[in-house]
């Protein structure tokens, strides 16, 4: 669900990047206590966007629609890590993402970020996934709460785009024939997110329970997370390396509901703006679609250019998760040290 730099205004664009900075700011202050308390978030925040990252780039068959999707992976960060260094953490991937793979456009990536991580860690995670854990920790509850929870937010972030396309004044893009197309394949789409997503927190509660509950409560602080650490940035290379070989080629949710609308997935933005942010991204995308730019030109996806792509962006997301992490404990300590 990245949405390009087209299908917005450059007003609801600038809109949108104040929303999700607006959003960010406070995560940072709030992140900045909670590393206080657990200074092991922030490698976990690395190493799960990593992950998220990685595990992004495998696009999953939605049998009988000629669609695909793929985990937005903000529930799991939001479970693993809390609602606000999930939500920076995702900031981390989506950012990466545009700048680097021209994946999301850059005007677009304010909406990109609130769609993908505000309904997830701050919607759907606490009123949610959480109100349905807190009645008792259970692989069936960590499937319903999951699914459910995957269900909402992605409904909630596909109608945003909906109406971030109206408000931006696509006429080709009809509101309500657009959205009886996004509404039902994200629906599918959530269904399969949140069966991804159960089992990945089911594997860690029955192997290491204390990440989950350290999290979400801040206890068990004294035990190593080395191991488990080592294990997901591992799975990140070989997802993003090799798993990735094998995505899907269908179009995204997006793109299909786009394609379904108009008869065609591409849609054009014509002002100067958009003109700007797309020189842009064009400069700086050193692997554009996940692939070599030399590719780009004879249009050729090469194995070679997919497995480069999912581990430098891996290494690169890892990188400035821990970044923010570190940054945002660096701010505490010289606010503190100031008010003393």
């Amino acid at each position: 669900m990245h949405m390009a730099d087209a299908l917005i205004s450059a007003a609801t664009g600038g809109a949108m990047w104040a929303a999700s900075a607006g959003v960010a700011s406070y995560s940072v202050r709030r992140v900045q206590t909670e590393i206080d308390e657990n200074e092991k978030k922030i490698p976990l925040m690395g190493v799960m966007g990593a992950f998220v990252f990685a595990s992004q780039m495998i696009n999953f068959t939605i049998p009988g629609t000629g669609s695909s999707g793929h985990i937005g992976g903000g529930l799991l960060l939001a479970v693993l890590l809390g609602p606000h260094a999930g939500f920076l953490t995702l900031i981390s991937i989506l950012a990466i993402q545009a700048l680097f793979f021209a994946d999301g456009g850059l005007l677009a990536l304010g909406c990109n970020i609130f769609n993908m991580g505000f309904f997830t860690c701050f919607v759907a995670y606490p009123l949610i996934y959480k109100k349905i854990i807190h009645k008792g920790m259970s692989k069936k509850n960590i499937l319903i709460g999951s699914v459910i929870a995957s269900i909402s937010g992605l409904q909630l972030g596909s109608f945003a785009v909906v109406l971030e396309t109206f408000f931006s004044g696509r006429t080709e893009l009809p509101f309500g024939t657009f959205l009886m197309m996004m509404q039902p394949i994200h629906l599918a789409i959530g269904v399969i997110e949140g069966l991804l997503t159960s089992a990945v927190i089911t594997f860690l509660w029955n192997t290491r329970p204390e990440l989950l509950e350290s999290s979400n409560i801040g206890k068990n602080k004294n035990n190593s997370n080395k191991k488990v650490i080592a294990l997901l940035l591992c799975t990140a290379f070989v997802v993003g390396g090799f798993a990735s070989w094998y995505a899907s080629s269908n179009p995204d949710g997006l793109e299909w509901s786009i394609e379904k609308t108009i008869g065609s997935n591409e849609v054009e933005g014509s002002s100067s703006i958009h003109e700007l942010f797309g020189n842009i991204q064009e400069k700086i995308s050193f692997l554009p679609d996940y692939n070599f730019q030399s590719d780009q030109e004879s249009q050729t996806q090469t194995k070679l250019g997919t497995s480069v792509s999912g581990i430098v962006g891996s290494i690169l997301t890892l990188l400035v998760a821990v970044l923010i992490g570190k940054v945002s404990k660096k701010y505490r300590q010289l606010s503190k040290g100031v008010k003393e």
